[in-house]
């Protein structure tokens, strides 16, 4: 039997040997605090995405044909921290690869790992959190790697980025930079908040995107929905100058939690990260990517590789 495909693509565009992109799946909901499900988040934006359109008209590109390898899920649930560690890790190895790494969870928590592993690949790097809520803390419930603790490591040790923000405690105000935070209540009457962001960024880009950021009226299924969340077409334009003006080096995509009832916001999902990936390949000719990336040229400054890591 055949390997299942992203949103059942041919063989040809699936090979890991040949493939430009890699998707990793991570079902994981260790941590989460409330409406469980993130886990079946994966499964249900896989379905989804077979159904989906490969044309994307905006772009007038079908983005799968740079090769999308759909990696084994990354099921390692016995700790979060362990689920951490199992998620750097595999985003680490496929980094290495040259490949332009995607996940998709899952609870935020995943993403602990998945910035961990840009962060030792990429200098420089600034994380650009797209989310409903803070996740500034330093531990909660007893771990470091709750989902309410997802960019405080990255907070300590990247240009971290908060866009979106309309709930956290009172406790987070001492860790997060005024500065780099946009919350929606002043993104709705900010005309340029977009540009703001966009100026605090460095060249490489690590996008961290929680399906809560949008307004519980376009995305329901979500573990911890707010109020007074993005819209469509504004996600996708801020989305767009990123990916025009920056080096986007990766991004994950978490916090589906699928309802029987409403296919609605799996296919939002499935939309938003062949959007994602659309804005990124239309951005370079077909032959620029690996000269870009920063893992063609074993002296590219991009990287933080040093030669012993490929031991």
């Amino acid at each position: 039997m055949n390997k299942r495909t992203y949103a059942g693509i041919s063989e040809q565009y699936a090979k890991i040997e040949t493939s430009k992109i890699v998707l990793i799946p991570v079902p994981y909901d260790g941590t989460s605090t409330w409406q469980k499900g993130a886990d079946k988040g994966p499964e249900a934006f896989l379905t989804a995405s077979d159904n989906m359109e490969l044309y994307d008209i905006e772009t007038d590109s079908e983005v799968y044909k740079n090769g999308i390898y759909l990696a084994d899920a990354v099921t390692e649930n016995s700790s979060p921290e362990k689920m951490v560690a199992a998620v750097h890790a595999v985003t680490k190895t496929f980094i290495r690869k040259n490949k332009f790494v995607t996940i998709f969870g899952g609870e935020h928590s995943v993403s602990i790992g998945t910035i961990r592993a840009f962060n030792e690949c990429f200098n420089d790097l600034t994380v650009v959190q797209i989310d409903a809520h803070a996740d500034l803390r330093k531990e909660y419930n007893g771990s470091s790697c709750n989902h309410a603790c997802t960019v405080y490591e990255a907070s300590q040790n990247t240009n971290l980025i908060q866009v979106g923000i309309r709930s956290m405690d009172i406790l987070e105000k001492s860790v997060m930079d005024p500065d780099k935070i946009f919350f929606a209540h002043e993104m709705a009457i900010d005309d340029y908040w977009m540009e703001n962001a966009i100026d605090l960024m460095g060249k490489n880009v690590f996008i961290t995107f929680d399906l809560d950021a949008f307004d519980p009226s376009l995305l329901p299924s979500t573990g911890t929905p707010e109020p007074g969340g993005l819209l469509w077409y504004e996600t996708l334009d801020f989305l767009k100058k990123i990916f025009k003006q920056k080096n986007v080096v990766g991004f994950d995509i978490v916090e589906l939690c699928p309802n029987e009832k409403d296919k609605s916001s799996d296919f939002l999902a499935a939309k938003l990260y062949y959007k994602m990936l659309s804005y990124k390949f239309s951005n370079l000719d077909i032959d620029d990517y690996e000269n870009e990336s920063g893992f063609k040229e074993p002296n590219n400054k991009t990287s933080k590789f040093e030669d012993e890591d490929y031991d």
